[in-house]
Protein backbone atom coordinates (compact mmCIF):
# COMPACT_ATOMS: atom_id res chain seq x y z
CA UNK A 1 0.00 0.00 0.00
CA UNK A 2 2.72 2.60 1.27
CA UNK A 3 4.81 2.00 -2.37
CA UNK A 4 1.33 2.74 -4.16
CA UNK A 5 1.71 5.77 -2.22
CA UNK A 6 4.97 6.52 -2.92
CA UNK A 7 4.56 6.26 -6.80
CA UNK A 8 1.40 8.23 -6.69
CA UNK A 9 3.36 11.10 -4.71
CA UNK A 10 6.16 10.86 -7.16
CA UNK A 11 3.85 11.16 -10.14
CA UNK A 12 2.14 14.34 -8.93
CA UNK A 13 4.69 16.25 -7.92
CA UNK A 14 6.33 15.70 -11.08
CA UNK A 15 3.35 16.57 -12.88
CA UNK A 16 3.54 19.82 -11.11
CA UNK A 17 7.65 20.69 -11.56
CA UNK A 18 6.83 19.74 -15.40
CA UNK A 19 4.48 22.21 -15.47
CA UNK A 20 5.55 25.10 -13.55
CA UNK A 21 9.20 25.12 -14.47
CA UNK A 22 10.39 26.40 -11.28
CA UNK A 23 14.44 27.13 -10.90
CA UNK A 24 16.35 26.55 -8.02
CA UNK A 25 15.99 28.19 -4.79
CA UNK A 26 12.15 28.97 -5.39
CA UNK A 27 10.09 27.62 -3.15
CA UNK A 28 6.89 24.71 -2.97
CA UNK A 29 3.94 24.94 -0.62
CA UNK A 30 2.95 21.12 0.08
CA UNK A 31 -0.33 20.61 1.64
CA UNK A 32 -0.90 16.51 2.69
CA UNK A 33 -3.94 15.20 4.31
CA UNK A 34 -3.03 10.90 5.44
CA UNK A 35 -6.89 11.11 6.33
CA UNK A 36 -7.43 12.05 2.96
CA UNK A 37 -4.82 9.59 1.27
CA UNK A 38 -6.46 6.54 3.36
CA UNK A 39 -10.00 7.35 2.49
CA UNK A 40 -10.76 9.22 5.45
CA UNK A 41 -12.31 12.58 5.77
CA UNK A 42 -9.56 15.25 6.54
CA UNK A 43 -8.48 15.15 10.49
CA UNK A 44 -9.97 11.98 10.90
CA UNK A 45 -7.54 9.55 10.46
CA UNK A 46 -3.68 10.38 10.46
CA UNK A 47 -1.74 8.19 9.50
CA UNK A 48 1.82 8.69 10.43
CA UNK A 49 3.37 5.97 7.73
CA UNK A 50 0.85 7.15 4.84
CA UNK A 51 2.39 10.86 5.23
CA UNK A 52 6.01 9.32 5.84
CA UNK A 53 5.69 7.54 2.18
CA UNK A 54 5.05 10.83 0.74
CA UNK A 55 8.08 13.04 2.82
CA UNK A 56 10.64 10.16 1.79
CA UNK A 57 9.21 10.30 -2.09
CA UNK A 58 9.11 14.16 -2.51
CA UNK A 59 12.45 15.20 -0.24
CA UNK A 60 14.88 13.56 -2.51
CA UNK A 61 13.27 15.20 -5.81
CA UNK A 62 13.06 18.86 -4.35
CA UNK A 63 16.29 18.78 -3.36
CA UNK A 64 17.46 17.24 -6.72
CA UNK A 65 15.83 20.42 -8.25
CA UNK A 66 17.15 22.93 -5.39
CA UNK A 67 13.74 23.66 -4.55
CA UNK A 68 13.00 24.82 -1.00
CA UNK A 69 9.53 22.72 0.57
CA UNK A 70 7.79 24.48 2.77
CA UNK A 71 4.72 22.01 4.54
CA UNK A 72 1.65 23.02 5.70
CA UNK A 73 0.43 22.15 9.15
CA UNK A 74 -3.17 21.70 9.73
CA UNK A 75 -5.29 24.42 11.40
CA UNK A 76 -4.29 23.29 15.04
CA UNK A 77 -1.26 25.00 14.25
CA UNK A 78 -2.80 28.07 11.85
CA UNK A 79 -1.40 26.26 9.27
CA UNK A 80 2.14 27.13 9.86
CA UNK A 81 4.87 25.80 7.94
CA UNK A 82 7.71 23.69 8.55
CA UNK A 83 10.93 24.56 6.44
CA UNK A 84 14.53 24.75 6.51
CA UNK A 85 16.00 27.28 8.98
CA UNK A 86 18.28 28.40 6.32
CA UNK A 87 15.64 28.93 3.77
CA UNK A 88 13.49 30.79 6.29
CA UNK A 89 15.87 33.36 7.52
CA UNK A 90 17.23 33.67 3.26
CA UNK A 91 13.79 34.74 2.73
CA UNK A 92 13.00 36.66 6.01
CA UNK A 93 10.35 34.87 7.19
CA UNK A 94 9.08 35.15 10.98
CA UNK A 95 10.08 31.68 12.79
CA UNK A 96 7.72 30.82 15.64
CA UNK A 97 7.80 29.02 18.55
CA UNK A 98 5.93 25.51 17.25
CA UNK A 99 6.39 22.08 16.63
CA UNK A 100 4.02 19.53 14.85
CA UNK A 101 2.51 16.22 16.34
CA UNK A 102 0.65 13.92 13.85
CA UNK A 103 -2.65 15.43 16.07
CA UNK A 104 -1.68 18.54 16.55
CA UNK A 105 -0.22 19.67 13.39
CA UNK A 106 -0.57 17.10 11.13
CA UNK A 107 1.70 13.64 9.99
CA UNK A 108 2.83 15.41 6.81
CA UNK A 109 3.97 18.37 8.66
CA UNK A 110 5.76 16.21 11.55
CA UNK A 111 7.30 13.50 9.27
CA UNK A 112 8.69 16.83 7.29
CA UNK A 113 9.87 17.96 10.21
CA UNK A 114 11.50 15.11 10.96
CA UNK A 115 13.26 14.17 8.12
CA UNK A 116 14.73 18.14 7.48
CA UNK A 117 17.96 18.90 9.01
CA UNK A 118 16.91 22.16 10.85
CA UNK A 119 13.73 22.47 10.40
CA UNK A 120 11.79 25.58 12.20
CA UNK A 121 8.09 27.04 11.64
CA UNK A 122 7.21 30.29 9.81
CA UNK A 123 3.84 31.88 10.15
CA UNK A 124 3.10 33.13 6.67
CA UNK A 125 4.88 32.24 3.19
CA UNK A 126 4.56 33.44 -0.58
CA UNK A 127 5.34 30.31 -2.78
CA UNK A 128 5.85 30.01 -6.32
CA UNK A 129 4.03 27.08 -6.41
CA UNK A 130 2.29 24.66 -4.59
CA UNK A 131 1.13 20.79 -4.14
CA UNK A 132 -2.63 20.23 -1.84
CA UNK A 133 -3.13 16.51 -1.12
CA UNK A 134 -6.64 16.49 0.36
CA UNK A 135 -8.05 19.42 0.17
CA UNK A 136 -5.78 20.71 2.39
CA UNK A 137 -6.29 25.04 1.72
CA UNK A 138 -2.62 26.13 0.62
CA UNK A 139 -3.79 29.06 -1.35
CA UNK A 140 -3.24 31.77 1.58
CA UNK A 141 0.20 30.44 1.20
CA UNK A 142 1.18 30.99 -2.71
CA UNK A 143 1.84 34.44 -4.59
CA UNK A 144 -1.32 36.18 -5.27
CA UNK A 145 -1.33 34.98 -9.01
CA UNK A 146 -1.46 31.45 -9.37
CA UNK A 147 -2.89 29.46 -12.12
CA UNK A 148 -4.39 26.39 -10.80
CA UNK A 149 -3.97 22.78 -12.20
CA UNK A 150 -5.34 19.92 -12.22
CA UNK A 151 -3.28 16.48 -11.97
CA UNK A 152 -4.00 13.11 -13.21
CA UNK A 153 -4.35 10.10 -11.81
CA UNK A 154 -3.29 6.58 -12.33
CA UNK A 155 -4.80 3.96 -10.69
CA UNK A 156 -5.84 0.03 -10.03
CA UNK A 157 -9.52 -0.84 -9.12
CA UNK A 158 -8.39 -2.61 -5.66
CA UNK A 159 -5.75 -4.43 -3.97
CA UNK A 160 -7.32 -7.55 -3.84
CA UNK A 161 -10.77 -7.29 -5.07
CA UNK A 162 -12.59 -5.84 -8.24
CA UNK A 163 -15.26 -5.34 -5.35
CA UNK A 164 -13.48 -2.31 -3.87
CA UNK A 165 -13.39 0.25 -6.81
CA UNK A 166 -16.60 1.62 -6.15
CA UNK A 167 -14.94 3.10 -2.94
CA UNK A 168 -11.94 4.26 -4.68
CA UNK A 169 -13.95 5.82 -7.84
CA UNK A 170 -15.95 7.72 -4.76
CA UNK A 171 -12.87 9.11 -3.31
CA UNK A 172 -11.27 10.36 -7.14
CA UNK A 173 -14.54 11.96 -7.90
CA UNK A 174 -14.26 14.20 -5.18
CA UNK A 175 -11.27 16.11 -6.93
CA UNK A 176 -10.91 17.90 -10.04
CA UNK A 177 -8.87 15.70 -12.11
CA UNK A 178 -7.23 16.60 -15.45
CA UNK A 179 -7.42 12.48 -16.58
CA UNK A 180 -8.22 9.40 -14.40
CA UNK A 181 -5.88 6.56 -15.63
CA UNK A 182 -7.89 3.20 -14.94
CA UNK A 183 -5.63 0.01 -15.35
CA UNK A 184 -8.74 -2.18 -14.67
CA UNK A 185 -6.98 -4.99 -12.81
CA UNK A 186 -6.48 -5.38 -8.89
CA UNK A 187 -2.55 -5.07 -7.64
CA UNK A 188 -2.75 -8.98 -6.73
CA UNK A 189 -3.15 -9.50 -10.14
CA UNK A 190 0.08 -7.44 -11.31
CA UNK A 191 0.09 -7.43 -15.05
CA UNK A 192 -1.67 -11.04 -15.40
CA UNK A 193 -5.23 -11.89 -15.51
CA UNK A 194 -8.11 -11.01 -16.96
CA UNK A 195 -9.08 -7.53 -16.94
CA UNK A 196 -12.41 -6.20 -15.30
CA UNK A 197 -14.16 -4.60 -18.10
CA UNK A 198 -16.90 -3.81 -16.05
CA UNK A 199 -15.16 -1.49 -13.87
CA UNK A 200 -14.52 0.84 -17.33
CA UNK A 201 -17.96 1.07 -17.67
CA UNK A 202 -17.98 2.34 -13.53
CA UNK A 203 -15.50 5.16 -14.53
CA UNK A 204 -17.00 6.64 -17.60
CA UNK A 205 -20.39 6.97 -15.80
CA UNK A 206 -19.23 8.18 -12.78
CA UNK A 207 -15.65 10.49 -12.97
CA UNK A 208 -16.27 13.66 -14.15
CA UNK A 209 -13.09 14.06 -15.82
CA UNK A 210 -11.64 12.32 -19.19
CA UNK A 211 -11.10 8.23 -18.64
CA UNK A 212 -7.88 6.91 -20.43
CA UNK A 213 -7.64 2.93 -20.06
CA UNK A 214 -4.69 0.69 -20.42
CA UNK A 215 -4.08 -3.06 -20.55
CA UNK A 216 -4.57 -5.93 -22.57
CA UNK A 217 -4.83 -3.62 -25.70
CA UNK A 218 -1.73 -5.19 -27.44
CA UNK A 219 -3.41 -5.12 -31.11
CA UNK A 220 -5.26 -2.51 -33.54
CA UNK A 221 -7.79 -5.18 -33.30
CA UNK A 222 -7.98 -5.10 -29.57
CA UNK A 223 -8.59 -1.36 -29.22
CA UNK A 224 -11.22 -1.22 -31.80
CA UNK A 225 -12.79 -4.06 -29.84
CA UNK A 226 -12.68 -1.66 -26.51
CA UNK A 227 -13.96 1.46 -28.55
CA UNK A 228 -17.00 -0.38 -29.76
CA UNK A 229 -18.05 -1.70 -26.13
CA UNK A 230 -17.43 1.83 -24.87
CA UNK A 231 -17.84 4.70 -27.38
CA UNK A 232 -17.74 7.29 -24.69
CA UNK A 233 -14.09 6.42 -24.12
CA UNK A 234 -11.58 9.08 -25.28
CA UNK A 235 -8.25 7.90 -24.26
CA UNK A 236 -6.31 4.77 -24.37
CA UNK A 237 -3.06 3.67 -23.10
Amino acid sequence: MYEEIRKSARAALLELLDVAALKPGQQVVIGCSSSEIMGQKIGKGSTPEAAKAVVDEIMPILKARGLCLEAQCCEHLNRALIMERADAERFGYEIVCVRPRPKAGGSFATAVYEAMDDPVAVEFVKADAGLDIGNTMIGMHLKHVAVPLRLSVKTRIGWESPGEFPAILAVLCRYPLEELILHPRVRAQFYGGAVCREAIGLALEQSAAPVCVSGDLFSPAAVESLRREYPALGRIM
